[in-house]
């Protein structure tokens, strides 16, 4: 897992991916093959061909990356035994427990090794990682994992309930994290294998607020101090970018523009609805009457139909001027002017601004970190000059 080499070779383990959603580990074997929707694939093709190549399927079906892996795409990729801790807290609690190279860590609840790998590249081989898992089958696969993946000379695996039976090692680390259901059962076991000539840490993770209560409880009660309690909340946000919303003024435009042409297709429809009748009363041999003694005859109440068109032109005195005045208040221009940043030589369509959006599932967990400190043992004054004698004291009271 941790080679250096520019290409893949057999027996590497590299990171498949397939969708920013969709990523899994393959350990390359030649004679076997690699499927999923995105195509059909041969471990053999695979070998040779530098990390971070864009693979297409032998079928035509799509592409995936072969990436290197790291801590990071493990965490993303590893099968879950157990709910992990990912980035966002990994980070953290490396950083406060101040785990650096040549640091010696225990590790209590191996899990799926996300913690794990993360750790081991900090330590590098100057440091250990003391992982204890209670669960058989989960530390017997975690072990075969590390060993798979080279890490055997920097992570010691052990299947122990460190709750009763405690820890292999005594002051020999520099940091403690407990990933367990019960930590304050394990927290006096800690305090003997932190070391005693330096400032150690310690961290708990805990998914309940009453497993941080009683964390503290025992924390205080053990002699640690500077316990603090932090939870770690990740956010992602989308970010795209996408055309500049469209100018008041121009839409303003736009919408009288459409409103003229409505306006002069019911005129025309109300004209041709006229001539219409003018012609229909002239095949049935009716003489039209002039324009005023149509209109007198209207008002006197006769019976003549009249289109929905007509009744509502009827309530405007005079629809020509009406369209008239509408056009003088409109200038008469193709291209509207706009105000602002933009500038006529710049089209505003041409310009982009950025959105941002939280993600619809947010990746994250539920727990809390409890850190605390053990200050370094202080000898007293006996312990090192020795116990003074009877005269000493005797001369001392008188």
């Amino acid at each position: 897992m941790w080679s250096t080499s520019r290409e893949i070779a057999a027996g590497d383990v590299v990171i498949i991916w397939l969708t920013r959603d969709v990523i899994q580990p393959l350990l390359v074997t030649p004679g076997k093959d690699f499927n999923s929707k995105f195509g059909h694939y041969r471990h053999a093709d695979l070998v040779g061909i530098p990390y971070g190549s864009k693979v297409g399927s032998r079928n035509g079906k799509g592409f995936v990356h072969v990436l290197r892996p790291t801590p990071e795409l493990w965490t993303m990729a590893l099968p879950h035994r157990t709910q992990i801790l990912y980035l966002a807290d990994i980070a953290f609690i490396t950083s406060y427990l101040d785990i650096k190279r040549g640091s010696r860590v225990i590790e209590a609840g191996t899990g799926s090794g996300s913690f794990s790998h993360s750790v081991a590249r900090t330590v590098g081989p100057a440091g250990h990682l003391y992982s204890y898992e209670f669960h058989e089958v989960r530390a017997s696969k975690a072990k075969e994992e590390f060993a798979q993946h080279g890490m055997d000379n920097i992570v010691t695996l052990t299947h122990r309930n460190v709750c009763k039976d405690g820890f292999t090692v005594i002051d020999t680390v520099d940091a403690v994290f407990l990933d367990l259901p019960a930590p304050w059962e394990a927290i006096e076991h800690a305090k003997q294998a932190l070391r005693k000539d330096r400032t150690t840490r310690i961290c708990c993770f805990s998914p309940c607020m009453e497993q941080v209560l009683r964390t503290v409880s025992s924390l205080n009660d053990s002699g640690f101090t500077e316990i603090t309690m932090y939870e770690t909340l990740l956010r992602p946000l989308d970010v795209t970018h996408v055309p500049a919303p469209t100018p008041i003024s121009e839409i303003s435009e736009k919408l009288k523009q459409a409103e003229r042409r409505r306006e002069e297709k019911r005129l025309k429809q109300i004209a041709a609805g006229r001539s219409n009748a003018t012609k229909r009363k002239r095949e049935a041999g009716v003489e039209p009457l002039p324009a005023g003694a149509e209109e007198a005859d209207d008002s006197l109440g006769s019976k003549r139909v009249k289109t929905d068109d007509e009744n509502l032109y009827s309530l405007a005195p005079n629809p020509e001027s009406e369209i008239m005045d509408l056009d003088a208040e409109l200038p008469d221009t193709a291209t509207p002017t706009f105000t602002g940043p933009a500038t006529s030589q710049t089209p505003i369509s041409a310009a982009k601004i950025s959105l941002s959006k939280v993600l619809s599932e947010v990746r994250g967990h539920t727990s809390y970190l409890t850190f605390a400190s053990l200050q370094p043992f202080t000898p007293t004054d006996s312990a090192t000059t020795g116990t003074p004698d009877s005269e000493t004291i005797l001369s001392e009271e008188i």
